[in-house]
Protein backbone atom coordinates (compact mmCIF):
# COMPACT_ATOMS: atom_id res chain seq x y z
CA UNK A 1 0.00 0.00 0.00
CA UNK A 2 2.30 2.98 1.42
CA UNK A 3 2.44 5.90 -0.94
CA UNK A 4 2.35 4.72 -4.44
CA UNK A 5 0.78 6.41 -7.21
CA UNK A 6 -2.21 5.08 -8.15
CA UNK A 7 -3.50 5.34 -11.96
CA UNK A 8 -6.02 7.47 -12.79
CA UNK A 9 -9.53 5.24 -13.60
CA UNK A 10 -12.10 5.93 -16.28
CA UNK A 11 -15.56 5.18 -15.30
CA UNK A 12 -15.56 1.86 -17.57
CA UNK A 13 -12.49 0.51 -15.10
CA UNK A 14 -14.64 1.95 -11.79
CA UNK A 15 -17.54 -0.05 -13.10
CA UNK A 16 -15.40 -2.95 -13.53
CA UNK A 17 -14.47 -2.61 -10.04
CA UNK A 18 -17.93 -2.17 -8.51
CA UNK A 19 -19.28 -5.35 -10.22
CA UNK A 20 -16.40 -7.09 -9.04
CA UNK A 21 -17.19 -5.76 -5.53
CA UNK A 22 -20.35 -7.29 -5.51
CA UNK A 23 -19.05 -10.69 -6.80
CA UNK A 24 -15.23 -11.43 -7.48
CA UNK A 25 -16.36 -14.82 -9.24
CA UNK A 26 -18.12 -12.81 -11.89
CA UNK A 27 -17.52 -14.18 -15.49
CA UNK A 28 -15.14 -11.95 -17.20
CA UNK A 29 -18.02 -12.14 -20.39
CA UNK A 30 -20.51 -11.47 -18.04
CA UNK A 31 -18.80 -7.60 -16.99
CA UNK A 32 -17.41 -6.99 -20.55
CA UNK A 33 -21.18 -7.60 -21.77
CA UNK A 34 -22.08 -5.26 -18.65
CA UNK A 35 -19.41 -2.50 -19.64
CA UNK A 36 -19.22 -2.74 -23.27
CA UNK A 37 -15.86 -4.52 -23.76
CA UNK A 38 -14.85 -8.10 -25.29
CA UNK A 39 -14.28 -10.88 -22.34
CA UNK A 40 -10.37 -10.64 -23.57
CA UNK A 41 -10.49 -6.49 -22.74
CA UNK A 42 -12.26 -6.88 -19.65
CA UNK A 43 -9.80 -9.67 -18.58
CA UNK A 44 -6.85 -7.37 -19.49
CA UNK A 45 -7.95 -4.48 -17.72
CA UNK A 46 -8.78 -6.48 -14.81
CA UNK A 47 -5.09 -8.01 -14.95
CA UNK A 48 -3.58 -4.46 -15.03
CA UNK A 49 -5.52 -2.84 -12.00
CA UNK A 50 -4.07 -6.18 -10.19
CA UNK A 51 -0.50 -5.81 -11.27
CA UNK A 52 -0.52 -2.05 -10.33
CA UNK A 53 -1.95 -2.97 -6.88
CA UNK A 54 -5.38 -1.11 -7.70
CA UNK A 55 -7.33 -4.20 -6.50
CA UNK A 56 -6.95 -7.43 -4.83
CA UNK A 57 -9.53 -10.18 -5.57
CA UNK A 58 -9.66 -12.60 -2.83
CA UNK A 59 -12.04 -14.38 -0.88
CA UNK A 60 -13.36 -12.77 2.61
CA UNK A 61 -14.03 -14.77 5.56
CA UNK A 62 -16.25 -14.56 8.62
CA UNK A 63 -12.73 -15.64 11.77
CA UNK A 64 -15.03 -16.37 13.85
CA UNK A 65 -15.71 -19.77 11.56
CA UNK A 66 -12.54 -19.92 11.19
CA UNK A 67 -11.87 -20.38 14.51
CA UNK A 68 -10.39 -16.59 15.17
CA UNK A 69 -12.24 -15.82 18.75
CA UNK A 70 -10.60 -12.85 19.26
CA UNK A 71 -10.14 -9.60 17.30
CA UNK A 72 -9.06 -6.49 18.69
CA UNK A 73 -8.47 -2.99 17.53
CA UNK A 74 -5.04 -1.86 18.88
CA UNK A 75 -4.40 2.19 19.08
CA UNK A 76 -0.11 2.46 18.99
CA UNK A 77 2.17 5.42 20.00
CA UNK A 78 5.48 5.63 19.16
CA UNK A 79 8.67 7.65 19.74
CA UNK A 80 10.17 8.58 16.09
CA UNK A 81 8.91 8.06 12.71
CA UNK A 82 5.56 5.94 12.58
CA UNK A 83 6.15 5.16 9.25
CA UNK A 84 9.33 2.82 10.42
CA UNK A 85 7.48 1.21 13.16
CA UNK A 86 4.33 0.27 10.71
CA UNK A 87 6.51 -1.30 8.57
CA UNK A 88 8.04 -3.36 10.94
CA UNK A 89 4.21 -4.50 12.39
CA UNK A 90 3.26 -5.65 8.68
CA UNK A 91 5.61 -8.37 9.12
CA UNK A 92 3.43 -9.39 11.97
CA UNK A 93 0.71 -12.58 10.70
CA UNK A 94 -1.69 -12.00 13.43
CA UNK A 95 -2.32 -7.75 11.89
CA UNK A 96 -5.13 -7.87 9.16
CA UNK A 97 -4.91 -4.11 9.38
CA UNK A 98 -1.62 -1.48 9.72
CA UNK A 99 -2.74 1.98 9.48
CA UNK A 100 -0.73 5.17 9.91
CA UNK A 101 -3.18 8.00 11.32
CA UNK A 102 -2.51 11.68 12.60
CA UNK A 103 -4.55 11.55 16.08
CA UNK A 104 -4.18 10.36 19.32
CA UNK A 105 -2.68 6.97 18.23
CA UNK A 106 0.37 6.69 15.41
CA UNK A 107 -0.68 3.37 14.53
CA UNK A 108 -4.07 1.71 14.54
CA UNK A 109 -3.67 -2.05 13.72
CA UNK A 110 -6.17 -5.09 13.72
CA UNK A 111 -5.42 -8.38 15.15
CA UNK A 112 -7.17 -11.54 14.46
CA UNK A 113 -6.17 -14.50 17.11
CA UNK A 114 -7.24 -17.46 18.20
CA UNK A 115 -7.79 -16.71 22.21
CA UNK A 116 -7.20 -14.02 24.52
CA UNK A 117 -4.05 -15.69 25.52
CA UNK A 118 -2.64 -15.70 22.03
CA UNK A 119 -3.31 -11.72 21.89
CA UNK A 120 -1.94 -11.02 25.08
CA UNK A 121 1.05 -12.95 23.62
CA UNK A 122 0.95 -11.03 20.70
CA UNK A 123 0.88 -7.68 22.45
CA UNK A 124 3.63 -8.50 25.38
CA UNK A 125 6.06 -10.18 23.02
CA UNK A 126 5.90 -9.22 19.56
CA UNK A 127 4.32 -5.53 19.16
CA UNK A 128 5.61 -3.91 22.39
CA UNK A 129 8.76 -5.02 22.08
CA UNK A 130 9.28 -3.40 18.71
CA UNK A 131 11.77 -0.27 19.43
CA UNK A 132 10.22 3.21 19.48
CA UNK A 133 6.93 1.92 20.31
CA UNK A 134 6.12 3.43 24.15
CA UNK A 135 2.08 2.90 24.60
CA UNK A 136 -0.47 0.08 23.30
CA UNK A 137 -4.32 0.63 23.84
CA UNK A 138 -6.67 -2.19 23.24
CA UNK A 139 -10.25 -2.17 22.10
CA UNK A 140 -11.43 -5.30 21.95
CA UNK A 141 -14.68 -6.65 19.97
CA UNK A 142 -17.05 -7.61 21.02
CA UNK A 143 -19.28 -8.57 18.09
CA UNK A 144 -18.58 -7.67 14.29
CA UNK A 145 -21.50 -6.24 12.79
CA UNK A 146 -20.52 -5.01 9.58
CA UNK A 147 -17.66 -6.16 7.27
CA UNK A 148 -18.57 -5.35 4.22
CA UNK A 149 -15.85 -4.71 1.23
CA UNK A 150 -18.44 -3.06 -1.30
CA UNK A 151 -18.27 0.39 -1.23
CA UNK A 152 -17.59 1.31 -4.49
CA UNK A 153 -15.77 3.86 -6.22
CA UNK A 154 -16.20 8.17 -6.96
Amino acid sequence: MGTKTQPVLDDISKRIIELLQEDGRRPYAEIGREVGLSEAATRQRVQRMTDAGTIQIVAVTDPLQLGFHRMSMIGIRVTGDPRAVAEQLTEITELAYVVVTLGSFDILVEAVCESDADLLELIATRIRTIPGIVHTESLLYAGLYKDLYNWGTR
